[in-house]
């Protein structure tokens, strides 16, 4: 009888007609709606984007030691081979 298409036309009109006084405010609702989705999926992409991001290498300053003179009396400067048993 009537296609799919013209059900749909005929479902709008009948809602224009029924509900003019309060269209403005649905169509002014569903905006809203839909700027709030596109920001909100806007915001989980930017924060996928930041947790993919590796973080930033830091620098560490440490102190250099100059070499040390065998025989100097350091720990860890004698072989294991030359040091006293005991």
């Amino acid at each position: 009888m009537f296609g799919l298409s013209e059900l749909a036309v005929i479902l709008i009109v009948v809602i224009a007609v029924l509900a003019a006084k309060k269209l403005p405010e649905l169509t002014r609702s569903a905006g809203k709606s839909a700027r709030i989705l596109k920001a909100e999926a806007r915001a989980m992409k930017e924060q996928d984007k930041a947790e993919e991001a590796p973080a930033a290498p830091r620098i560490i300053q440490g102190e250099t030691l100059p070499p040390s003179a065998p025989g100097s009396g350091r720990a860890g400067d004698t072989p294991p081979e030359d040091r006293p048993a005991g």
